[in-house]
């Protein structure tokens, strides 16, 4: 990671019936309109849990879970594209987590969204 990049991490959240498959392909999906933006890197999120027994030695990809290393001045943009591209997808929500704080994308209005999303994004700002 380059100096001042930093690391977002990104969970899609399925609805009732979403399948495994189904938000391994979805997270590509947003992964893929990710790497448009000027980011860094996109990367899948490794889980913490071992390999089943029998499977190949590594890590394991956490299903729906991406980390976005991007440069500070990119947060916003990142944030939008995933409120944007979150419409009309069958997920619930897309968390965003950057430096211990989170924030639930999917829930609000387009309006109420938009605040929420500025005030995540201001709040990590004041606090470089």
């Amino acid at each position: 990671m380059s100096t001042g990049a930093m690391d977002l991490g990104v969970q899609l959240v399925g609805t009732h019936d979403t399948d495994a498959e189904e938000l391994a392909r979805l997270t590509g999906s947003l992964r893929r309109e990710l790497l448009e933006l000027d980011v860094e890197d996109v990367s899948l999120a490794r889980s913490g849990a071992e390999a089943p027994e029998g499977a190949k030695s590594g890590e394991v990809v956490a299903v729906g879970a991406l980390v976005v290393t991007v440069a500070p001045v990119l947060v916003r943009q990142v944030v939008k594209l995933i409120d944007t591209w979150l419409r009309n997808r069958p997920l619930r929500t897309v968390k965003v987590e950057l430096d211990g704080r989170s924030i639930e994308l999917g829930h609000a209005s387009p309006e109420d969204q938009q605040r929420l999303i500025e005030a995540f994004v201001n709040a990590g700002a004041t606090q470089e």
